[in-house]
């Protein structure tokens, strides 16, 4: 496994003194005056996007200093948010939803729409189509993610599976194609680019695409304490977010060979077609939809039903609209 992977990584990335400087005197807050954002994120294609915001420059271009820390999965860059060893983290809404209750964490954005990136998969040479022929098999699954949530409380219960009548193996994405190649585990609950690898290799097909059950919006969330501590940091490190959106729509190539460079450098063999193919299954735009107060209170009452968070979230004091209306203002 590779070193990032093994750990979380870290690197300090210093915004220039120069324009801080030339502000000064028209009255506007200097980027020296800017925290720096501890920057959590997650090394499957979920967290592609903030992976190319920290490589874009967009950030520096805005003044914003950041450190990050990456890792399997979003639950976990959830978790070190509730212990307050990073500031901003992106995670799928029912992991939002336990941040929230455990932790008191905020959404800033909806960043993305990541549900065409993730899938069941089975073993090609099983020959198995179906979720409920998963009956009695060992199923890979990132246990306490959004898509493992989503997998056994939705998919799962709709295929006529309860718990049990499959066997779960606790296991993080980026491990479940070699435990597929190795025949150790029948299928797997997966995300890009680990699903196009998988097929690519000849070894796994798709019985069920979650985007049928479930769009899955990502959050940016941050802790309390930095949305207190520095409001005019969270708006400007929106800005930067909306430019990153307008990369992922006007230059595609760009943003595809800067997040390409990642997974070739961390040792995964996969062609550039497969790659694009991978990433143009995550829609990034930063927004509030309309529909995004039902379909979080769906998710979390599920979750209080599963005794997984105490009570459903205010919205209001949840979801923090104003950050991103200032930063397109």
């Amino acid at each position: 496994m590779t070193e990032l992977h093994k750990g979380i990584s870290r690197r300090h990335v210093l915004a220039g003194t120069g324009a801080g400087a030339l502000v000064v005197g028209l009255g506007v807050k200097p980027a020296a005056a800017l925290e720096t954002v501890r920057q959590g994120y997650q090394t499957n294609m979920w967290g592609m996007p903030t992976y190319y915001l920290l490589r874009s420059g967009l950030l520096e271009k805005h003044g914003v200093k950041f450190e990050e820390f990456a890792v399997p999965s979003g639950n976990l860059t959830m978790q070190q948010m509730v212990a307050r060893q990073v500031d901003m983290g992106t995670y799928a809404g029912p992991s939002f939803a336990i941040g929230h209750d455990k932790g008191g964490l905020l959404a800033i954005a909806m960043i993305e729409y990541v549900g065409k990136t993730a899938r069941v998969m089975a073993r090609k040479d099983l020959g198995l189509t179906k979720v409920e022929q998963l009956k009695g098999l060992k199923v890979a699954n990132q246990t306490g993610s959004s898509t493992g949530n989503i997998f056994v409380d939705q998919i799962a219960t709709k295929a006529g599976l309860k718990k049990g009548d499959y066997q779960e193996i606790r296991m993080n994405v980026n491990d479940m194609v070699a435990a597929m190649a190795a025949k150790t585990v029948d299928a797997m609950v997966n995300v890009e680019p680990y699903n196009a690898i998988a097929e690519a290799d000849g070894l796994a097909n798709s019985i069920s695409d979650f985007y049928d059950f479930d769009k899955l919006p990502v959050f940016m969330a941050a802790t309390p304490e930095f949305v207190e501590k520095s409001p005019q940091t969270v708006v400007a490190y929106l800005k930067a977010w909306l430019e990153v959106a307008k990369d992922f729509k006007e230059q595609p190539k760009k943003v595809a060979d800067t997040i390409y460079s990642f997974y070739t450098s961390k040792g995964y063999k996969m062609a550039p077609e497969t790659f694009a193919k991978a990433l143009a299954r995550v829609e990034v735009q930063p927004g509030w939809p309309a529909d995004l107060v039902p379909y979080m209170t769906h998710h979390s009452e599920i979750l209080v039903q599963e005794k997984k968070i105490k009570a459903v979230p205010d919205w209001k004091k949840a979801l923090r609209t104003e950050f991103l209306k200032q930063a397109g203002a």
